[in-house]
């Protein structure tokens, strides 16, 4: 990889990496099949990534026609590497096992390890004979939308495919190595005004939001809503509030804490509560909810901008869901995208159904929704909320610092770059967006 890593720092033509030679192994952060069972009986909070993630090198898989290459300058962590290397809700290999039963190229992704990792940033190194529009030498990101174009319900909305996987979760080959092996339809751009680890960080979260909160398939914002956003400050969160801002409409971020809450108002967010500094209790044990918090809780939301949510932005599943129903408007939408603190959520039907409220769900994003999530980042008006910067060698420390909630914004690998700040190419753009707003998290941190 030495050869390869002086090309892309020296500007290499397309036709200077064609002619490199390919390692035939690479190093890479993976989880192993016959560890799978080292954290049985454990609570989830007790499981530790940095016993279950291994740095080492491992095979290059043979490239599929329309799949490419691409040396990866840096990565990023996010909460499915933490769920892969706790093995939970459920282990990988599954997914890995059903992958590899679909086709002979399918068939590589059943391996006796996984490579994790759903961001990247970095430059292809070769394309399968079916890509067309793109080449070697091109310097791109990558989304984790892994979808069959040979199956029919992929061809509306993408997301809505049978077999849609998420690309370094459900599959192998992940962005958390030197070398990764994406479909085409997998990469974009790489915003030239960002460094390589700021340019990582962002499409899975950002596309996430995008999705929610833009477009047609989630619940479009639109000017005067008020949208309430659970960890306004974390990655998914953060991408929101702009997202609302840039409508013309009002985010109420909840966070925990008053760092926390400082620090989103220098991204924009006038109203902010601090949850932890309220301390609600909207749970009085394991199997019962209080609805007294609940009314709580949407007196202060009501206190900061006048009127119930229009949208609640909902991603932490069982500990809020209750009263994300309860706090939102009549006719409003609950729209959620995951469950970090729990699958199996509750709440009061008697407040979706008399008060004509919607629960809507929403899952990554199909490719014209991540190009243009990604194109709001090349333009400058969404910021990636980089926070920390770690290397490959300890990804593990990062994937464990998500999993304990000890980070704001999103957490950068870098992988084949040696430094923090390379890879800007557009110095004028990143002049006009400006250093202190592309720095917040990093200030706060």
């Amino acid at each position: 990889m030495t050869e390869i890593l002086e090309a892309v720092r020296a500007g290499a033509s397309g036709e200077t990496l064609a002619s490199l030679p390919l390692p035939k192994t690479t190093r890479a952060l993976f989880v192993k099949r016959d560890e799978q069972g080292m954290f049985d009986a454990m609570d989830s909070r007790d499981k530790d990534p940095r016993q279950s993630l291994h740095v080492g090198e491992v095979p290059i898989p043979e490239l599929a026609p329309d799949e490419a290459y691409v040396a990866v300058m840096a990565s990023s962590i996010n909460f499915n590497t933490v769920w892969t290397s706790i093995f939970e809700p459920m282990s990988t290999f599954g997914f890995l096992d059903r992958l590899g039963r679909e086709s002979v190229w399918g068939k590589r992704h059943a391996q006796d390890y996984h490579v994790v990792g759903s961001d990247a940033s970095g430059v292809v190194l070769r394309v399968g004979s079916l890509v067309r529009n793109w080449k070697v030498g091109d310097v791109v990101t990558v989304h984790c939308n892994y979808v069959d174009d040979q199956d029919p319900s992929a061809h509306d909305d993408s997301m809505l495919s049978s077999n849609q996987r998420i690309w370094g979760f459900e599959t192998n080959f992940g962005g958390l190595a030197d070398v990764c092996v994406v479909k085409a339809n997998q990469l974009m751009p790489k915003p030239t005004h960002l460094s390589w680890e700021e340019a990582a960080v962002n499409a899975l979260c950002n596309s996430t939001s995008y999705r929610m909160l833009v477009s047609a398939n989630g619940k479009p914002v639109t000017q005067g809503d008020k949208v309430l956003i659970w960890g306004a400050s974390g990655g998914i969160g953060s991408f929101a509030v702009q997202y609302v801002l840039n409508a013309g409409a009002t985010p109420i971020g909840v966070v925990s804490s008053a760092k926390k809450a400082a620090m989103l108002r220098e991204l924009g967010c006038e109203h902010v509560i601090d949850r932890a500094e309220k301390n609600y209790q909207f749970w009085k044990d394991e199997h019962t909810q209080d609805e007294s918090e609940w009314r709580r809780f949407g007196k202060d939301i009501r206190a900061l901008v006048g009127a119930d949510p229009d949208i609640v932005f909902e991603h932490p599943g069982r500990s809020t869901m209750g009263a994300s129903v309860f706090v939102t408007k009549r006719a409003g939408t609950i729209v959620t995208c995951a469950a970090t603190s729990g699958y199996m959520i509750e709440y009061d039907n008697r407040h979706l159904w008399m008060k004509l409220k919607t629960i809507k769900g929403s899952h990554f994003s199909n490719y014209r929704e991540a190009w243009a999530a990604n194109q709001a980042i090349c333009d400058g008006t969404v910021v990636p909320p980089l926070s920390a910067v770690f290397s490959l060698d300890t990804a593990a420390d990062a994937t464990y610092e998500m999993h304990h909630n000890r980070h704001e914004g999103k957490i950068g690998v870098l992988c084949l770059a040696e430094s923090e700040g390379l890879g800007v190419t557009n110095t004028e753009l990143r002049a006009k967006v400006g250093e202190d707003r592309l720095s917040i998290f990093r200030r706060y941190a």
